[in-house]
């Protein structure tokens, strides 16, 4: 289906290309454009991530780059120290960058906020200041339950200025899941807010903070609350140690805080993510090399320049939006934007609105949202000026060709270089990925692994496979970003990460991210998706990801989700969830199609068993889909909880579907 006239021309030709390469204008002009990097960081590493500490100030230099004399815990820059609110804030104001600025924020209702690197100086000192007064010490935990508002980064920073660990919850996250979190930490203190806006209505954020204090087994000491809602408040009144962030602000106007010096392997902040044990594990990571790694991915693989304007749509929930809407960016002194709101509220064209208004140069974001796009049309960014751009990228998952394609096309208007960027909340930043200055893109690929970046693709035996074929990624040396272990658990840091592949009497340490993948004759790793999300078809072990791939690769397709079925011959069989594009239907047609496509593209031992179309899919508030749910619907089971979906009532039309 064309979206114009001679358009079809074009699709078809973007269809046929295997590879892209980038622009003249962009490799001149690019952070990052000699190839020669990665003979680099071969042949003098670990000593050539000077390059990542060099975009730093320190308050002292540190005299070893990598400490692996206790690996897995290996040390970064050990002894060398550094504050990095001041590395955010306080240099770019000296060196005559005051004026620049920092944060553009867009609430979900077009009210804005433009805080210069001042603005965010005299913030960040002043919330500093106020958490002081509250009792706040170096090194005691601060959860941060906040949506996406300017005083969320705020107060990371005021956190990191007077030495004391941030823990961010997400703020779509249960009471519960706040509870837990502060628990596992033993933070005493919270800051939140009372509420924010999604798709034109007030949420009571307030409510669902204090019942997850209610379930808090330690005491707490102070909990600070924003004003997001105004007059659309619900009316709480805040308790006897709650405290209002405009007062508090108010009290330490004008209050300057010397940044604390902290040793570069000192914990910056705590990031919980889920575990294999249904427990989430709290990721720590320091302050040295995990900054020097953020500032070193925004800089080479973002491209990221003083002047640009910057926007990634993840939430600063994510370790996403901490690496690339906080921490890199504001390093290297750019100006980052930050969204309240949903992509398509109150319309569809609200990211490109967004684009456009601020002239954004580099956009950060999800395979997820991307398919949403191309599901919508082209017609919604076609309505705006999106030549600002220069580069495109995108983060979270997996991107298939097709929507590769469409992006490169439709957003980039087949100028802006396209990075398909892989790594994990324990990586801390990009770890797969092409460097747009320097390398060949392949749709669907994230790419070779970065400059000084060892990994591999690996059997169950720890050899490497051949060319084409699907293995396990693994990463055999250290780098600066990665965790240092979980959050007082360094038993489990061992089992989760370094004990598949790892050979510890010869003090031999392989970090397994639990991710399939397959590597091509040019070093390309392709991702296939988490080993759990693997089928076992008769045998044959195939990736639920590329199976996705597959059938989003069909026209008309506009998003799918697979899971395994009980099936009395084959063992598991192939369930596919599909989402088509508007202007499509569901018909036996499509179906076979889509059967004709995965058949094409992995063999017939992925055929689907049954292809069932969906407006939706089950999602949780942070866009995950809950494939449990779809495993169960398959398999006529008896359905789990549905209480974390933002769209519970989906779940019921596709069971009606499937046992039609």
């Amino acid at each position: 289906m064309s979206d114009g006239d001679g358009d079809g021309e074009l699709e078809a030709r973007l269809v046929e290309q295997e590879t892209f390469e980038p622009s003249e204008e962009f490799v001149e002009q690019a952070n990052v454009s000699d190839e020669s990097i990665y003979e680099e960081f071969e042949e003098n590493w670990p000593n050539a991530w000077t390059r990542a500490a060099d975009l730093l100030d320190w308050d002292t230099e540190y005299s070893e780059v990598l400490d692996d004399s206790e690996g897995p815990f290996y040390e970064w820059f050990a002894d060398g120290t550094l504050n990095a609110s001041y590395n955010c804030v306080d240099r770019h104001v000296e060196n005559g960058d005051k004026n620049r600025v920092a944060i553009k924020w867009e609430g979900e209702h077009g009210d804005t906020r433009t805080y210069t690197y001042q603005d965010l100086y005299r913030e960040v000192n002043e919330f500093a200041a106020g958490l002081r007064d509250l009792g706040v010490e170096e090194d005691d935990v601060v959860t941060l339950y906040m949506p996406m508002v300017p005083e969320l980064p705020i107060a990371m920073l005021a956190c990191a200025r007077i030495g004391a660990p941030h823990s961010v919850v997400f703020a779509g996250f249960s009471a519960d899941a706040l509870a837990t979190r502060m628990n596992s930490a033993d933070s005493r203190y919270l800051v939140t807010c009372d509420g924010y806006y999604r798709r034109g209505d007030p949420l009571d954020h307030l409510a669902k903070a204090n019942e997850g204090l209610d379930g808090v087994d330690h005491g707490i000491d102070a909990t600070v609350v924003v004003d997001r809602l105004g007059d659309d408040g619900f009316g709480h009144d805040l308790k006897g140690n709650q405290h209002d962030w405009d007062d508090l602000l108010a009290d330490h106007q004008g209050d300057r805080v010397d940044p604390v010096e902290r040793d570069a392997e000192d914990m910056l902040f705590l990031m919980y993510t889920s575990g294999t044990t249904g427990e989430p594990k709290g990721v720590k990571h320091t302050t040295g090399g995990y900054l020097a790694y953020t500032a070193w991915t925004s800089h080479s693989v973002l491209d990221l320049k003083p002047e640009d304007t910057y926007w990634c749509s993840a939430d600063i929930g994510w370790i996403t939006g901490h690496s690339y809407i906080v921490y890199g960016p504001l390093a290297l002194g750019t100006t980052t934007v930050m969204y309240e709101g949903t992509p398509d509220y109150p319309e569809r064209d609200r990211l490109w609105e967004i684009v456009e208004k601020y002239a954004v140069d580099v956009f950060y974001t999800a395979p997820t949202a991307i398919r949403a796009f191309m599901k919508w049309g082209s017609r919604f960014p076609e309505e705006h000026d999106l030549s600002s751009l220069r580069l495109l990228g995108t983060v979270g998952e997996p991107i298939n060709p097709r929507a590769w394609k469409w992006y490169y096309k439709h957003i980039g208007d087949e100028e802006c270089p396209v990075v398909d960027t892989w790594w994990q909340t324990e990586t801390g930043g990009m770890m797969v990925t092409t460097l747009p200055g320097v390398g060949t893109m392949k749709p669907g690929s994230a790419g070779p692994p970065l400059p000084g970046i060892d990994a591999k693709v690996v059997d169950t035996a720890g050899e490497e496979v051949d060319a084409g074929r699907a293995g396990y990624l693994t990463v055999d040396k250290p780098w600066p970003g990665m965790l240092r272990t979980l959050y007082n658990n360094d038993e489990r840091f061992i089992e989760e990460y370094w004990s598949e592949y790892s050979d510890p009497d010869a003090d031999e340490w392989v970090y397994f991210p639990e991710d399939g993948a397959k590597i091509d004759d040019d070093g390309y790793i392709t991702i296939l998706g988490r080993v759990d999300d693997v089928l076992n078809v008769s045998g044959h072990r195939l990736g639920t990801m590329e199976i996705e791939s597959a059938i989003v690769g069909v026209e008309g397709v506009a998003e799918a989700a697979v899971v395994g079925g009980d099936h009395e011959v084959k063992g598991e069989a192939v369930y596919a969830y599909v989402i088509l594009e508007d202007g499509y239907e569901g018909t036996d047609e499509m179906s076979d199609r889509i059967v004709a496509g995965v058949e094409d593209a992995i063999g017939p031992i992925a055929r689907p068993e049954q292809v069932i179309f969906t407006p939706e899919l089950p999602k949780t508030r942070s866009g995950k889909i809950m494939r449990r749910l779809l495993e169960e619907i398959a398999n006529d089971e008896e359905l789990g909880d549905t209480t974390t979906l933002r769209n519970p009532e989906i779940v019921e039309e596709i069971q009606r579907k499937v046992q039609e």
